[in-house]
């Protein structure tokens, strides 16, 4: 099972059915022209497999008249990863489609404003050859990203580049119908002060804290979102905006952004590790992030961490007993409180507050009781990670997410040696640890890519045939 799109009904969606809070009367965005470039674009969305992974080779194509989506979807993919732009005869090389068939599709995507003729390149006797480049703002997706404390939103062009950014801060107890009409209005809100036309957005993702039910597009109930319980998230941000919408778990769409720029294929083989209200690890086999049985791979709060002992090992306050728990920045700002580093009551703190102490705090990682709560994380990290790549036989991890960059230097300065120097390393080459260049937003811009992947990654198992 996968993750699935939500195509959207003629509902009139939350936005007219949930009182003064959710009655804006906001007219959808899909509303889309009846035919020209959208109508193929919407059969590249419609058809090919539910999952959302990012590829790194490019793929072979066929000539079959009935494939013609899934071709598409392979020139597509051919010119996007050709940064510095790639000839038709280049094309027809690497995905093994023949001259004409991907002189025809050319031109289609040219009229559909996906693809531009950028120069000539002169490739040894004969005619110049034109090149062909993605054209970034031929279309554009949303992605959006929930998180107990803050909710972040982008627009990304085709190219994955970020047009349009905006946070919301929120709490964990939100009501849930207001936390979406909040959603839905700030992403209208966005795509219009980008100057972008409604018609060119493709869809939008949404990255939410598991469990989720992907099948039925539902946020199930996540331990830290309290105000949350089987809501059917996806449905509900279809109806009211009109567009297809993907939703997925928010550490999975981390590390599919990761995948997604990482045109080079360096990290075929990698965990992302979030750390943000809440910890989880995405990870990635072979190119193919895996998201278990029911899409909800990646929960290690519950890896146990520190010397635990005694009867109080299941209790919150024994901080060093899980990871979620060593690593929740309201227990870090409560530790540094009783430190006397801090003032203020951790527990009584708006997410907002949370943040604020703790990057006030982390301002003094020089004082001896910072140094030591930033010691007992560090060794944390490095455990779990022990475990993982052991485990998962990995040779990169990247670390991200709004709580990581407080912690950045110690913990890539001392965490590979904890791994690597460890006894109980048994892997037979070397791992290379990093921080992701996507920053703060990387599971919001991993929503968005999953609509781009969607579009632009051809997906085989497309091309059965259905009983």
């Amino acid at each position: 099972m996968s993750a699935r799109v939500r195509a959207p009904s003629a509902s009139t969606g939350i936005l007219n059915r949930d009182g003064p809070d959710t009655g804006d009367g906001v007219t959808p965005l899909g509303s889309r022209p009846a035919s020209g470039a959208d109508d193929s674009l919407e059969h590249t969305f419609a058809s090919g497999r539910d999952a959302m992974d990012c590829g790194v080779a490019v793929r072979a194509g066929s000539n079959l008249p009935a494939v013609g989506g899934y071709n598409q979807a392979v020139i597509l993919d051919a010119v996007r990863r050709a940064t510095e732009g790639v000839s038709r005869v280049e094309v027809a090389a690497s995905t093994g489609l023949s001259a004409q068939t991907v002189t025809n599709i050319v031109r289609r995507l040219m009229d559909d404003g996906l693809v531009v003729e950028a120069g000539t390149k002169v490739n040894g006797v004969g005619k110049p050859r034109t090149i062909l480049r993605l054209e970034p703002h031929g279309r554009f997706a949303v992605g959006v990203h929930l998180d107990p404390s803050v909710i972040t939103l982008v627009l990304l062009d085709l190219a994955g580049e970020v047009v349009a950014h905006r946070t919301l801060r929120t709490t964990p107890e939100a009501k849930a119908s207001r936390t979406v009409a909040r959603i839905v209005r700030a992403v209208l809100a966005l795509i219009s002060r980008a100057g972008v036309s409604p018609s060119r957005v493709m869809g939008v993702g949404i990255a939410a804290p598991g469990p989720i039910d992907v099948t039925t597009g539902v946020v199930l109930n996540p331990p830290l979102l309290t105000g949350w319980h089987d809501v059917p998230l996806r449905d509900e941000l279809a109806d009211a905006f009109g567009l297809p919408v993907i939703l997925e778990k928010d550490v999975t769409a981390a590390a599919i952004a990761e995948l997604w720029m990482d045109t080079a294929g360096e990290r075929s083989d990698m965990i992302f590790m979030y750390c943000g209200t809440g910890v989880g690890v995405g990870a990635v086999s072979r190119g193919e992030v895996m998201r278990g049985f029911s899409n909800n791979a990646g929960d290690i709060g519950s890896v146990i961490v520190g010397d635990v002992s005694g009867d109080d090992a299941d209790e919150p306050s024994n901080r060093r007993g899980r990871l979620g728990w060593a690593l929740s920045p309201r227990l870090m700002v409560e530790e540094a409180i009783a430190r006397g580093v801090v003032a203020g009551d951790a527990m009584t703190m708006t997410s907002a507050e949370v943040a604020s102490a703790f990057a006030e705090m982390m301002v003094s990682d020089s004082d001896p009781r910072v140094a030591g709560l930033v010691d007992d994380a560090v060794t944390d990290i490095a455990q779990a990670m022990l475990i993982l790549v052991n485990l998962l036989d990995v040779d990169h991890v990247v670390f991200g997410g709004p709580y990581f960059a407080p912690l950045s230097d110690a913990v890539l300065s001392r965490v590979p040696d904890m791994v690597m120097g460890s006894s109980l390393y048994r892997l037979p080459h070397a791992v290379t640890f990093s921080e992701s260049a996507i920053g703060d937003d990387v599971a919001a811009i991993g929503a968005a890519c999953l609509v781009l992947d969607h579009t632009l990654s051809p997906r085989a198992q497309g091309l059965l045939i259905p009983r």
